[in-house]
């Protein structure tokens, strides 16, 4: 087995002691009370971090898990994909393999989704959801979902599903101020807990849409999670994690000790700070800040470092290298700063990358 390493790929992030210890407290009933009690907790949180009044549910899963379930729980009519990367392509994926009708519009990896876009497609009356992935790890771009959820408010009979998985945590997303029927979220990035959990906001509208939809499946059923976690309330149709939100509630815990806004500010300041080391030896993907992820740069592979070797050696020196993803593999590699990672963390990191390339 390897010793520790330090994860600086766009999750599984490395996992603060007292997150990790939390798992391994002693089992309870998942009809208990007491558990009742944690995903209470948990839920309650989850809104605060989502700025939303909207219930929360969770799903032992990744986050495609609530994906899954809220595209195919959500279109009765048809719905239209916003794609910027290889994750974007996700949700199409999904659709396709759930025989849930769907439509795809991929831009240049590189760019955003403009609300103009968005505008031109629900415009035409045929699409009753829209879904987008807020941050875009294979690319390093964040869609600018502020002036997209203008554009939303024409349309108030599409549900509006975000992927958040990379970015909640990490970045500032009020749901309810931007009008996001289901945000989405996962364990394993910015939240900072180890994968296998992911915890969806649902608006009413969402869930009145979908007890009008047939075939929804049944683990990733979205009527019946909401069933159990609302009217129960806070439970789960069948057995949880309970480790996992064990770990949630204790990381949620250190994100508010922290304060929202200063964990936001650290994932900025992170963000800077890399682009500015690629800036200086290589070349940044996306040029624009304004659309930046806040907790994965990609940078392109300008000097044809051979991206095997390099992380062979930095794997050596103790730490994870996050090559370039899907078609951008080996012209771009990865530089993720989310959760926990201290600017300190990453210069270290980066030094080491300078001194095996000789730059």
């Amino acid at each position: 087995m390897d010793k520790k390493q330090k994860l600086f790929i766009p999750g599984p992030v490395d996992v603060a002691d007292e997150v990790l210890q939390a798992m391994s407290r002693p089992m309870i009933s998942h009809r208990a009370a007491d558990c009742v009690e944690l995903q209470g907790g948990c839920a309650e949180k989850m809104q605060k971090l989502m700025f939303t009044d909207n219930p929360i549910i969770f799903s032992t899963s990744s986050g495609t898990g609530l994906m899954e379930g809220s595209i195919r729980s959500c279109t009765k009519k048809r719905a239209i994909v916003f794609s910027v990367g290889a994750f974007g392509n996700r949700w199409y994926e999904i659709a396709e393999g759930n025989n849930v009708p769907a439509d795809k519009h991929e831009v240049e990896w590189g760019n955003p989704i403009t609300p103009e876009l968005v505008d031109e497609y629900l415009s035409t009356g045929k699409y009753d959801v829209m879904a987008l992935t807020h941050n875009e790890t294979s690319t390093g771009i964040m869609n600018p979902v502020y002036e997209i959820a203008e554009v939303m408010k024409k349309y108030p009979e599409v549900v509006w599903l975000v992927d958040a998985v990379s970015s909640l945590g990490g970045a500032k997303i009020e749901a309810d101020k931007l009008g996001i029927d289901i945000l989405i979220s996962s364990s394993q990035k910015a939240l900072g807990v180890p994968p296998g959990l992911s915890v969806c906001s649902v608006s009413q509208k969402a869930i009145d849409r979908a007890r009008t939809v047939e075939n929804r499946g049944y683990y990733f059923d979205l009527v019946q999670l909401y069933k159990y976690a609302v009217d129960k309330p806070h439970q789960y149709p069948s057995t949880p994690s309970i480790s996992h939100l064990y770990a949630l509630n204790v990381s949620l815990d250190r994100i508010f000790k922290t304060g929202l806004e200063n964990v936001f500010k650290r994932h900025e300041e992170n963000m800077r700070f890399v682009r500015s080391w690629a800036e200086k030896h290589f070349e940044l993907f996306i040029k624009d800040e304004k659309i930046a992820s806040r907790t994965v740069t990609t940078i392109k592979n300008t000097k044809e470092a051979d991206l095997g070797a390099l992380s062979k050696e930095l794997r050596k020196r103790g730490y994870v290298f996050s090559n370039g993803y899907g078609k951008m593999k080996n012209n771009s590699f990865r530089v993720a700063h989310m959760a926990e990672r201290t600017q300190e963390d990453i210069k270290t990191y980066l030094d080491n990358i300078e001194e095996i390339l000789g730059l």
